[in-house]
């Protein structure tokens, strides 16, 4: 999947618009959820050489919370990498088929679910009733 089929996937799914809150990087697309400003994803271009892949430039990734339990087999699949510049217990980067990763690239499938998956885990939580209210 491309950065803009993303982009646009996440206005349509999730009506969240890209926040640039990077100064000098108009390029980096935070997307948040309205109510708690929580990220659920990080679009941005990464120098191929920080990532551990070969050759020169950039590859264009996303940055993804995810259950850690779930970190290990989605860095088993194709195009899932430790997470570049965040918690690497908490998660994960896919590379997107820009920049020169096409043929790296996580599959849409496995990138969709893992996209449920962040904007899940950083919803707002719903706060429980006492105990014995009804």
């Amino acid at each position: 999947m491309k950065r803009s089929e993303l982009e646009s996937h996440i206005t349509e799914q999730y009506g969240a618009a890209p926040d640039h809150p990077f100064p000098g990087d108009g390029d980096s697309a935070v997307f948040r959820h309205s109510g708690n400003k929580k990220w659920f994803a990080l679009i941005m271009r990464v120098r191929r050489k920080s990532l551990g892949l070969p050759g020169e430039g950039e590859a264009c990734c996303v940055n993804l919370k995810c259950p850690p339990l779930m970190i290990g087999s989605l860095l088993s699949e194709r195009g899932f990498l430790p997470a570049y510049h965040m918690n690497k217990q908490h998660w994960i980067t896919a590379l997107l088929g820009d920049c020169g990763a096409e043929t790296i690239a996580a599959e849409d499938e496995n990138l969709l679910a893992a996209l449920d998956m962040s904007f899940a885990l950083t919803a707002a939580k719903t706060k429980k009733a006492p105990k014995g209210s009804k």
